[in-house]
């Protein structure tokens, strides 16, 4: 679900582009390639599932699911027109890695549920919390207890930095692994000495580490605040460079050019997020994206996405704004002020709540067929797989509520899917209220496994219509299958 990443900020001359998502329940692979009127067409699709071995919060499973799918691509012959590659990971998991050796990571990785405040003890809770509360402004989405700056912040309480440790992105762990390789390759996109690593964020990674979208660059307030950790030289532990998603940051690693026949001189390009790649993929072009498209993914967890005219913000509710890309030839020098922002939140419900309940594919299938979408259900779930929401509202000790469990399991299905349907409504309803422009979605397109579901497409749309519109002249909110997802 990288689709439209790598070619945008390219040149016309290039043709063809990969993207890894790194995903909450597995990695895929996308090549897509220009076609007439300006559009982008998948000619070429691979995935793999996390699993025991290789399990989702491991660095060495990331490496693997690239080198995997690489493989799957290079034995059908897709990668020899391969222009530039992109990664997208979950938003706000993070890895401190030593800069120094070869970028090996020091400590486990703090996954995009981590919660600073619910999983550590009592004493680097408050030195935390203290931090963000002295530094962090009001609302700012760098307050979350979940995001990648409390994240750094304790680690660094419970044991201090190390000289040369610095944080990165899951998405620029990848990225850097794609420009570097694996082992002391001599020819790196950045043209660095052996053995030593730079980290390259991009606009949509950063955001939740304290970077500034709207002024693009780290705001003294981030910098005081790890000054105050007692972080002597703040910026060495931060990504060196955050550049535009889609912006070139250095040519692929000559080893994974001979091993897999990928051009020499392909681009390595900044990444994003997995909703925000999903939000790409969906709508099929970012040129031609329209002021109110929603893009909502129904995965393990649900993500929203809404293209406003306007920035919003507030970190109790879970919402913030990405900066979108102004795409062309320029890079980062194409921006000006009448970009877009691409607001929105993820929360913790989602699909992961089915498995971990045990409905088969099978048996999702034929009790949807049970369901009547314009029938309300009246169970009333918080379906949460484990404490903790972050959105509509950010509260890590908000617990799971699924019960009663009746003992249809129709009946059951119905009141589970009703209830992330409840929590969607609620999203776009927080976004309204913190200012989106349009205030309401003009259509919402859905994307992941559960936008696979028909009647559950017809259940959403009968709920956010008659939440959004129906007091209102408004046009009617059209929800949706993506078609390029």
């Amino acid at each position: 679900s990288v689709m439209g990443i790598c070619g945008m900020s390219a040149p016309s001359t290039l043709k063809s582009f990969a993207g890894f998502d790194l995903g909450t329940s597995g990695a895929r692979l996308s090549i897509i390639e220009e076609s007439e009127g300006d559009n982008f067409n998948e000619i070429y699709s691979t995935s793999i599932t996390w699993d025991e071995k290789y399990p989702y919060d491991d660095p060495n499973s990331w490496t693997h699911a690239i080198e995997t799918l690489l493989e799957k691509a290079c034995v059908n012959d897709k990668l020899k027109n391969v222009k530039a590659l992109c990664a997208s990971g979950t938003s706000a998991s993070t890895l401190l890695l030593d800069s120094k050796q070869n970028g090996k990571f020091t400590r486990k990785p703090r996954m995009y549920d981590f919660d600073a405040f619910s999983s550590s003890d009592a004493n680097v809770r408050v030195e935390v919390q203290d931090l963000l509360d002295k530094h962090v402004p009001p609302l700012h989405t760098a307050r979350a207890s979940t995001g990648c700056l409390a994240k750094l912040l304790s680690w660094n309480a419970e044991s201090k930095l190390e000289a040369g440790e610095i944080l990165s992105h899951q998405s620029d762990y990848c990225s850097m692994f794609l420009m570097f390789g694996p082992t002391d390759d001599k020819r790196c996109g950045s043209g660095l000495q052996e053995r030593k690593r730079e980290i390259v964020s991009d606009w949509h990674n950063a955001l939740k580490l304290g970077y500034d979208v709207q002024n693009l660059e780290y705001p003294k307030w981030l910098v005081e605040c790890l000054e105050d950790a007692g972080m002597e030289d703040p910026l060495r532990v931060l990504p060196s460079r955050v550049v535009m998603p889609g912006e070139p940051i250095g040519n692929i690693s000559q080893k994974w050019a001979d091993k897999y026949g990928i051009s020499e001189n392909a681009k390595i390009v900044g990444g994003t997020t997995d909703s925000n790649a999903a939000f790409f993929a969906a709508i099929g072009n970012a040129k031609k994206a329209d002021i109110g498209t929603a893009v909502v993914s129904l995965g393990s967890t649900l993500a929203i996405k809404q293209l406003s005219a306007t920035f919003c913000e507030d970190a109790t509710r879970g919402v913030y704004s990405h900066r979108f890309p102004v795409f062309g030839d320029g890079g980062s020098e194409t921006v000006n002020k009448e970009e877009a922002w691409l607001i929105g939140g993820a929360s913790n419900v989602g699909c992961a709540v089915l498995r971990k309940l045990e409905f088969s594919n099978e048996e999702l299938v034929e009790l949807s067929k049970e369901i009547n979408p314009e029938e309300p259900s009246s169970l009333r779930y918080y379906p949460l797989t484990k404490k903790g929401e972050r959105f509509p509202v950010a509260d890590s000790s908000r617990e799971p509520l699924l019960e009663p469990v009746p003992d249809n399991r129709a009946e059951f299905l119905h009141g589970i899917l009703q209830s992330i349907s409840d929590v969607e409504r609620d999203g776009f309803i927080a976004l309204g209220d913190l200012g989106a422009t349009p205030s309401t979605p003009t259509q919402v397109l859905s994307c992941g496994g559960g936008s696979k579901n028909d009647m559950w497409i017809k259940m959403r749309e009968i709920r956010l219509n008659k939440s959004l519109c129906e007091n209102s002249e408004e046009r009617k909110i059209s929800v949706k299958r993506a078609t390029n997802t």
